[in-house]
């Protein structure tokens, strides 16, 4: 069974900082995409940051320069580190893992909610 369990969510000021992250388990972690999407209620879900398996990363052009993400493949684990956080920010941040080499396999995590206040 395939298991995506976001932490690290939580209210913080503008101008803060707040490290995600999102342990998995039931998939061979490091031939994965991994990538992290948010939503506001109403909204389409949107991308991010994503890690590729292999490959390297990238990022929307809202978050490039504030927000890094990461992966320890030892510990099944992606991380996205958020730094001068604003109040646009504020959605719930969700795990996504995806296999594309073959059959495409898509798994998300349950989310957690992130709130920046001005």
């Amino acid at each position: 069974q395939v298991r995506l369990v976001e932490s690290g969510g939580g209210l913080v000021q503008a101008g803060g900082s707040l490290r995600l992250a999102c342990a998995a388990s039931g998939i061979t972690f490091s031939i994965y995409n991994m990538g992290w999407y948010r939503q506001n209620p109403g909204e389409r879900r949107e991308l991010v940051a994503r890690i590729p398996g292999r490959g390297s990363t990238n990022y929307a052009d809202s978050v490039k320069g504030r927000f890094t993400i990461s992966k320890d493949n030892a510990k099944n684990t992606v991380y996205l580190q958020m730094n001068s956080l604003k109040p646009e920010d504020t959605a719930v941040y969700f795990c996504n893992a995806e296999y594309d080499r073959g059959p495409k396999y898509t798994y998300w995590g349950q989310g957690t909610q992130v709130t920046v206040s001005s």
